[in-house]
């Protein structure tokens, strides 16, 4: 087994989940059928990529009933419980409701002992940055809590757009820089600024889209549109994952707004065949050996990042 590589971006799809989607028929929510999900086939495919630990994460869509949250969250415990050393999660919350996602990842963090907490790009339209929000992240900032970011359905969305266009195609990376831009707008990681953020997909537009806030940013504040923005303290408390279309040119681009610490793999598992994921991982370990300017970041991006944020012990 390679030395400690560890996934930060792979998903649970408990049968809890699946049967409130299918009672509530909308198991194709997201615009594509969920793939099936057992956790003996995800670690016979992390045995044989060569992958120690996969942290797991509750996959789209949401809402979902708190009890279903729960249930999602405490199997996502057991697992972590039963298989110790190969699995990590970060527990889903019952949003919109605010008040019921703070007891949930109280109860989560503390009791479940989550090692982070996942959001969804926006739920019912509440996006990130939404002001109602600011009591959770006070929570999660006492905590010092890892938040996985993983984008969702937009709210209105266009459904001629999404059926000719696949969410997961494109409107999934303008869904994740949305939410982003509109956190680093309202300053919220620099007002939270013990939360750290992991942005799935290699970061989206992010590259594109910071640079233009920036040069937009004295015109909006002239106008009133916005207030005082601290992009240093936001863009530090942003990790990258690279699932989904990596390559040198990708990674290349994300560290013209982080640095090489905040880079980090991800799979996306069980959502693409597990031969290709295996195949992906080692074009990766390839292009991180043979190009000069990245091999230095190797072990970084595959383990040692990821370790460092999640506090995982060799």
């Amino acid at each position: 087994m390679a030395q400690g590589v560890t996934d930060v971006h792979s998903h649970i799809i408990t049968p809890e989940f699946l049967s409130v989607l299918e009672s509530e028929g909308r198991l194709l929510d997201e615009g594509f059928p969920l793939p099936k999900y057992a956790p003996e086939a995800h670690l016979r495919w992390m045995d044989e990529a060569g992958i120690e630990t996969s942290v797991l994460t509750l996959a789209a869509p949401q809402p979902l009933p708190h009890t279903a949250i729960r249930q999602c969250n405490e199997a996502a415990a057991r697992l972590k419980q039963e298989h110790p050393g190969r699995f990590l999660f970060c527990a889903a919350l019952p949003l919109p409701d605010v008040d019921a996602a703070i007891r949930e990842a109280v109860y989560a963090l503390d009791t479940l002992k989550a090692d982070g907490i996942k959001l969804a790009t926006n739920v019912r339209g509440q996006y990130l940055g939404s002001p109602e929000l600011d009591t959770l992240f006070a929570v999660l900032n006492e905590r010092r809590a890892v938040v996985i970011l993983h984008p969702h359905r937009p709210e209105p969305v266009n459904r001629q757009v999404m059926q000719q266009t696949p969410l997961a195609m494109q409107e999934y990376l303008s869904e994740t820089t949305r939410t982003v831009s509109n956190m680093i707008s309202r300053n919220v990681l620099a007002r939270y600024n013990d939360v750290k953020v992991v942005v799935p997909h290699c970061g989206a537009y992010l590259p594109l889209a910071i640079p233009r806030m920036k040069s937009l940013t004295p015109v909006m504040q002239k106008n009133k549109m916005v207030g005082e923005i601290d992009y240093e303290a936001n863009l530090s408390a942003l990790y990258y994952d690279l699932a989904g279309a990596h390559s040198p040119e990708a990674i290349r681009m994300l560290l013209t707004i982080a640095t090489p610490g905040h880079l980090l793999y991800g799979s996306d598992y069980p959502y693409v065949a597990s031969q290709v994921l295996t195949q992906s991982l080692q074009r990766m370990k390839q292009y991180l050996t043979a190009e000069a300017d990245l091999a230095p970041y190797r072990d970084m991006i595959l383990w040692k990042n990821a370790h460092q944020l999640f506090q995982i012990r060799q």
